[in-house]
C-alpha cells in the first residue's frame, strides 16, 4: 500500500509499504479519503506523538469500505462504506481502526464529508456537550468558528437549541459562522468579542482552542457557573488568570485531549454520536464544511494549506 511518510524537517512523501492486517477487534479501512487536522502539524513537528502502540503515520480520520475484519469483530462486515476515528495511520491508502471508533458513513453524505466528520464531531461531542454540558437555550461561544472544528461546533449546538457567538478572523469567515446558524459572527481583528458577547447576555460555555490572553476574557464574559472548554493553544499554554473571578462566579475551566483515550472510552463516544448527532447531519441540520481537497501524494501542499490559516472548515486528502 502506499502511505505519507515525514521527518521533523523534511517535506511529506509517498511511500510503498506492507499493508496492515487487522487484529482482533480492528477493522481494515480501505480509505477513500482522510481528514487533515492541526494535531497532524503537531505531529510532523515533533510536539504530539502517536499514543503506544499507534502507526507513526499521520491522520486521525479516514472514510472508505470495509477491507477485512480482525477476529471477534461482530458489526463489520467486507464492503461495508464507513468513517473512523483513528490513533494514527490515515494518510494511507489501508488504515487500521478498532471496531469500537468505526461509524457508518451517514446518509446522504459523500465519502470526503464523512473523512471530514470522526476526529472533529467527536471533539465537539465530548467537550461541548459532556464536559461542557451545553443545554438548550443556553449560550455557546466558539471561537476559531470558521475551522473546521468551530464550523461543525456552530451547527450542532444550533441543532441542539442553542444560541451561538463565533469569533473569526475576517469579514468573509464572520459570513460563513452566521451562515451555518451563529446569531453573531465576530471579527476578532476588529471587534472585542468579550464585549460583545458580555453584552448580550454572555456565554453559558465556551470553546475555546486559542488560549493565551483569550483564557481571562473567556471567564470575565462567562456567566454564573459557565464552563470553558480548552482543546487547544494556538496563543499559547500559559494564561495570566484572576481566580477570583472564577471563584466567586463558580466557573469550571477544563480541557481535554482525544487521541490518547482509551478504545473503550473512544467507543463510548462512538456510540453517543451516532445516537445523537448522526440523526442531525442526515436530516441536513448538520453538514461538513469542506475547504478543499489534495490528492494523497499532495499532503505537502494540504499541510501548507491549513498551515496558512486562510481555510475555512476541514482540508481532506483524497486517497
Amino acid at each position: 500500500m502506499r502511505k505519507i511518510i515525514h521527518g521533523p524537517d523534511t517535506p511529506l512523501s509517498l511511500s510503498v509499504v506492507a499493508r496492515p492486517e487487522p487484529g482482533p477487534g480492528e477493522v481494515l479501512i480501505r480509505v477513500g479519503a482522510a481528514g487533515v487536522n492541526r494535531p497532524d502539524l503537531m505531529q510532523r513537528a515533533g510536539l504530539y506523538p502517536p499514543p503506544p502502540g499507534a502507526p507513526e503515520t499521520m491522520g486521525l480520520e479516514v472514510a472508505g469500505v470495509v477491507e477485512s475484519v480482525g477476529p471477534g469483530v461482530k458489526r463489520w462486515r467486507d464492503g461495508d462504506e464507513v468513517c473512523a476515528l483513528l490513533p494514527g495511520g490515515g494518510y494511507a491508502t489501508y488504515a487500521v481502526a478498532h471496531e469500537g471508533s468505526v461509524l457508518p458513513i451517514p446518509k446522504g453524505l459523500s465519502v470526503i464529508e464523512a473523512a471530514a466528520l470522526p476526529e472533529t464531531v467527536f471533539t465537539v461531542w465530548a467537550n461541548v456537550f459532556e464536559a461542557g454540558a451545553l443545554k438548550p437555550g443556553q449560550t455557546l461561544l466558539v471561537h476559531g468558528g470558521a475551522s473546521g472544528i468551530g464550523t461543525t461546533a456552530i451547527q450542532m449546538a444550533k441543532a441542539y437549541g442553542a444560541r451561538v457567538f463565533a469569533t473569526a478572523g475576517d469579514a468573509a469567515k464572520v459570513k460563513l459562522c452566521e451562515k451555518l446558524g451563529a446569531t453573531r459572527g465576530i471579527n476578532y481583528r476588529a471587534e472585542d468579542f468579550e464585549e460583545i458577547v458580555r453584552d448580550a447576555g454572555g456565554a453559558d460555555v465556551v470553546l475555546d482552542m486559542v488560549g493565551g490572553p483569550y483564557v481571562q476574557k473567556n471567564l470575565n464574559l462567562l456567566n454564573e457557573g459557565g464552563r470553558c472548554v480548552m482543546i487547544a493553544f494556538l496563543k499559547g499554554p500559559q494564561a495570566d488568570v484572576n481566580l477570583m473571578r472564577l471563584m466567586l462566579k463558580r466557573l469550571t475551566l477544563t480541557g481535554s485531549t482525544l487521541r490518547s483515550r482509551a478504545k473503550e472510552e473512544k467507543a463510548r463516544l462512538a456510540r453517543e454520536v451516532e445516537l445523537h448527532v448522526w440523526p442531525w447531519i442526515e436530516a441536513g441540520l448538520v453538514k461538513p464544511v469542506i475547504d478543499s481537497t489534495f490528492p494523497l501524494a499532495d499532503a505537502e501542499a494540504a499541510h501548507a494549506r491549513l498551515q496558512g490559516g486562510a481555510h475555512a472548515g476541514k482540508i481532506v486528502l483524497v486517497a
